[in-house]
């Protein structure tokens, strides 16, 4: 009975699809990937709440904007030193077992943010936030790629669409969150702290530290709920054949480095993945910051209200990106997104300063298919899929670009005095991620290739 059951686990059938010989299914198993894709806003609720996070400490520990940054660096820089090591406990167990592991740790980083309240320093905030990537980078290098092999590869792109649709969502409830258990609808944090001293000044400082944990709890929560699902649901193993039946498929880490190193194409994924996620990262950043910046006394509490905005802007974008790629080319599309949003942000940049943050949260419904068909299209150029996992964690790999680019445009804003001027810095992430998707439509049309099918269309 156990053999069997082993079996069935090995092949999948079990669980909602036949595996094919490259590891991708015949169908879509419904449940496991929507339960699958209820793991992306939980990343996504994170990063949301890390833009409430930098003005909280900006004001509470005094820091310069680049300074402020490091939030995002001690996120994304988890995310970066553990992907490898994520993708080799996928290769030695499965995708669902890196997904278990990917909760347990991410409980453990938002419980580390109950001591780390208490303690009331930078660096032990910065490393509960770290503790919460490194969860988060076994969540995202499993769910990401599972997501794109839990059903046929034509539609591959399509799925992990359609589940990176769920992460704006989890944008908008850490924002959300944020807003009314970490803000106070009182004065602004810089004038709060300005007008007290000394012992009352410590009790302040306490009191909106304290205010920073309170979102975690509720995360947590949800977390335990998704951790006993996912222990009780049967997941395909969504594994090349090749892979199961020989010992000749289990490549070492330098061997995929070097098969990687030699495929142009995915190194320009890497590339393009890196700037679009410190874009992304960037903008989302430093919203907050910006509406106060150019709407004199406006506090923390309102200047959230942008924020959200841009989150919904964030996810409305995803639907008529989603119905443009089912009609034309996803390069094609992508770059008129990336010329769009170039000179969108330009404008925001060094237009008037009372339409600025207008500016900056359209250039959200442009960013939402960046993530996945880059993704996506990158992985795809893997054709040899014993190298896949590690692949796939590399591009995780490239979220190191949220750590880098805000610090890039922090360091800009200190040095001209104007965090409006600093958004040129995405302008530039745009300009690239559209000379990237023109590469793509180059070579897809010199090598005579069909375009994988996009949304609608399988």
């Amino acid at each position: 009975m156990l053999i069997k059951s082993r079996a069935r686990e090995l092949d999948g059938s079990a669980a909602g699809g036949s595996p094919l010989d490259d590891g991708y299914l015949d169908r879509t198993p419904y449940f496991q990937f929507i339960l699958l894709s209820l793991l992306f806003p939980m990343w996504g609720a994170a990063a949301g709440l890390n833009d409430i996070l930098i003005p909280q400490f900006k004001q509470v520990f005094e820091l310069s904007d680049a300074a402020a940054a490091f939030v995002q660096s001690a996120f994304y820089g988890g995310y970066f030193l553990i992907a490898i090591l994520a993708s080799r406990f996928i290769k030695r167990t499965s995708y669902k077992a890196a997904v278990m592991v990917g909760l347990v740790l991410y409980i453990v980083g938002c419980w580390l943010f109950f001591p780390a309240s208490h303690m009331a320093t930078y660096s032990v905030f910065l490393v509960a936030i770290f503790a919460i990537a490194v969860g988060l980078s076994f969540l995202e290098t499993s769910a990401n790629t599972y997501s794109s092999m839990l059903g046929p590869r034509r539609t591959s792109t399509l799925r992990l669409n359609i589940s990176q649709t769920f992460t704006p969502l989890g944008n908008l409830a850490g924002i959300i969150l944020g807003k009314y258990l970490v803000f106070d609808d009182e004065a602004s944090l810089e004038q709060q702290i300005q007008q007290v001293e000394g012992a009352e000044r410590q009790a302040l400082v306490e009191r909106l530290l304290g205010q920073t944990l309170l979102p975690y709890k509720y995360i947590l929560v949800v977390l335990v709920v998704l951790l006993v699902l996912f222990a009780i649901t049967q997941y395909p193993r969504c594994r090349p054949k090749a892979e199961v039946l020989s010992k000749k498929a289990q490549a070492t880490v330098g061997e995929t480095l070097k098969y990687l190193s030699t495929n142009a194409r995915f190194l320009k994924g890497i590339g393009a993945q890196f700037m679009y996620v410190g874009l992304q990262t960037a903008v989302w950043s430093f919203t907050i910051r910006l509406a106060l910046e150019t709407h004199p006394g406006m506090n923390e509490f309102t200047g959230a209200n942008y924020m959200i905005f841009g989150f919904i802007a964030f996810f409305i974008g995803k639907f008529p990106a989603n119905f443009l790629m089912s009609r034309f080319s996803p390069a094609h599309v992508l770059i008129a997104y990336g010329a769009i949003g170039a000179v969108v942000l330009a404008a925001a940049a060094v237009g008037p300063a009372q339409w600025a943050i207008w500016g900056v949260i359209a250039a959200n419904l442009l960013m939402g298919p960046c993530w996945p068909t880059i993704f996506g299209r990158t992985l795809d150029t893997i054709e040899d899929k014993r190298y896949q996992e590690t692949g796939g964690a590399i591009l995780v790999m490239a979220i190191v670009g949220g750590a880098v680019i805000p610090a890039v445009q922090g360091v800009v804003s200190d040095v001209t005095g104007s965090l409006q001027v600093s958004f040129l810095v995405g302008a530039v992430c745009f300009a690239v991620i559209m000379l990237f998707f023109l590469d793509q439509a180059r070579h897809t049309r010199t090598a005579g290739e069909q375009e994988p099918v996009p949304a609608g269309q399988g």
